[in-house]
């Protein structure tokens, strides 16, 4: 078996950091699964980079005046209201 990429120290060092006990044979395989971690990085950087222009679309549709609930229609439901507009508890 091939030495770590990851230094078991390393691995101690963030377990202690995320405050996570390890016994010697997690910080081994931790060890283990980063260095595999580093390696999928690695054959990320050799996919190739697409150069084009991002396609961009509107998904916004344009505003439109609708009917709506009248100011009493829209307060008719509420447990408290003041001077026409809603009443929420006091927060400070």
């Amino acid at each position: 078996m091939s030495e770590p990429a990851v230094d078991p120290e390393e691995v101690r060092h963030v377990a202690d950091l995320a405050r996570v006990d390890l016994d010697d044979d997690e910080v081994a395989l931790f060890s283990e699964q980063f260095a595999d971690i580093l390696a999928y990085f690695d054959t990320l950087d050799e996919v190739p980079e697409v150069e084009r222009e991002p396609e961009l679309t509107n998904v916004m549709r344009p505003d439109e005046t609708r009917e709506s609930l009248s100011q009493e229609e829209a307060l008719q439901n509420a447990e408290e209201t003041e001077d026409g507009y809603f009443k929420g508890p006091r927060v400070s």
